[in-house]
C-alpha cells in the first residue's frame, strides 16, 4: 500500500505522538508498505529523510499558542507545494490531529480518492491552559470541531479508554477502535542502566524511582515530588531521576527535595538504558491517555506506580505489574514502598515486561495494516486530474 501520514509533530521532536509515528513508519516499511510522512519543517531534521517531506512551519505560531519549542505550528501548504507533493497515487491517508493536519487529510483523500483514518491522541480539554482565549471559548470552539472532524473520516482509532471516553463527550458515537501505541521491544533487550547511573552519580545499589515526560504543569509534578519525598522518609536511600524538559524543569529543580536528578532531554536511543537503570517507574499526572514512556518502562521491566487515571487502568494490572493509587502524595508513595519491597519488586519487573509484549511494533503494525486494508472499500470519490 501507499500510505501518506500527515502530522503535525515529527521527530526530531520529543513527544509520544512524534515518537508512536515514527515507530509505526518503521513497522509499516518492514512490512514492505510505502508511507510517506507530510511533518512540519524542524531546525534540528537530518539533510535527508526517506519517504518525508516537510512543510513551513510558524515558530511565532508555535509561541502564541504555547507550544513547546520543539513543537512548530505547521503551515498550509500553497498550490505550488502542494502540487508537487506525492499525493495523486495514495491508498490510504492517516493523521493524528483534527486541526489543521486533519483538514489536510481530508483534503488530499479528494485529491487521492483514499479513505482516512484518525488516531485521538490528545485530551485537548487538558491543555487549554496554552491557549490564548479562555478555557471555556476554547473548549465550546474544540469539542464540536472534533466531533464533527470524526465523522467525516472512514476510521477512528484511539490508543485507550480515556480518548473513547472523551470523543463520545465531544457528540461523536460512531465506531471507535481502541489502539494502542508501539513499542520497539528489541531496543529494550539485554540493556544496562549502569553507565546511566554512574553518569549520573546515582550509586549503583540504590533504589531508584523513574519518571519520564514532559515537565509541564498538567503532569501533576509537584504531587509527584512530594510523593518521592515522604517515600524517603522510609527509605532514605531512595533517588528519583527525572528525565525530560518543559516550562516546569527549573521550578521543579528550585524546589526538588534531596536526591532528586534532572537530566534534562534524552535522545530516543538513550530511553532504554535510562528506564533500564531504574527499578520502578511513577506518574502523578491524570491526563494521560496511552503515553509511551509507560509502555517504555514496561519494555525495560520497570513496574509502574500511577496516580489513578484512564491510561494506568488501562496499562495497570494491580499487583502484577505494578499499582494505582489515589493521586495523594502519601497515597503515591506507599505505593512506591510496595512496588520496592524486595518480595515483590522481583516479580513485579518480570511481569512488567512480560505484559509489554502486547505492545510491540511488529504486532502492531500488522494490526494497523489490517485496518487500513478494511477501510480501502470505503474510499471517498477521487477529485478529477487538473486539464
Amino acid at each position: 500500500m501507499r500510505i501518506g501520514i500527515v502530522t503535525a509533530t515529527y521527530s526530531p521532536s520529543r513527544n509520544g505522538v512524534a515518537t508512536s509515528t515514527a515507530l509505526y513508519a518503521r513497522g509499516l516499511r518492514e512490512r514492505g508498505h510505502d508511507v510517506r510522512i507530510f511533518a512540519p519543517r524542524h531546525p534540528l531534521m537530518p539533510p535527508a529523510e526517506h519517504g518525508v517531506y516537510r512543510l513551513n512551519t510558524s515558530f511565532a505560531g508555535a509561541r502564541a499558542l504555547g507550544a513547546p519549542p520543539d513543537y512548530p505550528v505547521m503551515l498550509a501548504p500553497g498550490p505550488r507545494l502542494t502540487a508537487r507533493l506525492p499525493l495523486r497515487d495514495l491508498d490510504v491517508l492517516h493523521t493524528m490531529h483534527p486541526f489543521l493536519a486533519g483538514q489536510l487529510a481530508l483534503k488530499w483523500a479528494r485529491l487521492s480518492g483514499a479513505p482516512v483514518v484518525y488516531t485521538a491522541h490528545t485530551q485537548y480539554d487538558e491543555y487549554l491552559h496554552y491557549a490564548p482565549v479562555p478555557p471555556r471559548v476554547g473548549r465550546a470552539i474544540i469539542r464540536p470541531h472534533i466531533g464533527a472532524f470524526a465523522r467525516r473520516v472512514q476510521a477512528v482509532l484511539a490508543p485507550g479508554q480515556a480518548m473513547v471516553d472523551m470523543l463520545r463527550e465531544y457528540g461523536y458515537a460512531g465506531r471507535v477502535e481502541v489502539f494502542p501505541n508501539p513499542v520497539d521491544l528489541a531496543a529494550f533487550r539485554d540493556v544496562s542502566g549502569a553507565a546511566i547511573r554512574a553518569e549520573y552519580h546515582l550509586p549503583a545499589d540504590a533504589p531508584l524511582v523513574v519518571a519520564l515526560g514532559r515537565l509541564a504543569p498538567e503532569k501533576n509534578l509537584e504531587t509527584l515530588l512530594h510523593a518521592y519525598d515522604v517515600a524517603r522518609a522510609s527509605r532514605p536511600e531512595l533517588r528519583l531521576l527525572v528525565i525530560g524538559d518543559g516550562p516546569s524543569r527549573a521550578a521543579l529543580q528550585q524546589a526538588a527535595p534531596e536526591g532528586v536528578t534532572f537530566t534534562g532531554p534524552l535522545p530516543y536511543a538513550r530511553i532504554p538504558a535510562a528506564l533500564s537503570a531504574a527499578d520502578v517507574f511513577l506518574t502523578a499526572s491524570t491526563s494521560e491517555v496511552l503515553p509511551m514512556s509507560m509502555i517504555e518502562a514496561l519494555a525495560a521491566g520497570v513496574p509502574l506506580v500511577a496516580a489513578r487515571s484512564p491510561a494506568a487502568l488501562d496499562l495497570i494490572r494491580e499487583g502484577v505489574n505494578g499499582t494505582v493509587r489515589d493521586g495523594a502524595p502519601q497515597a503515591l508513595a506507599d505505593g512506591l514502598l510496595t512496588a520496592l519491597h524486595p518480595a515483590t519488586l522481583p516479580a513485579w519487573q518480570a511481569q512488567a515486561r512480560e505484559s509489554a509484549v502486547a505492545y510491540d511494533l511488529g504486532t502492531r503494525a500488522a494490526a494497523l495494516e489490517a485496518v487500513y486494508r478494511g477501510v480501502l472499500g470505503t474510499r471517498p470519490r477521487r477529485a478529477p486530474a487538473p486539464r
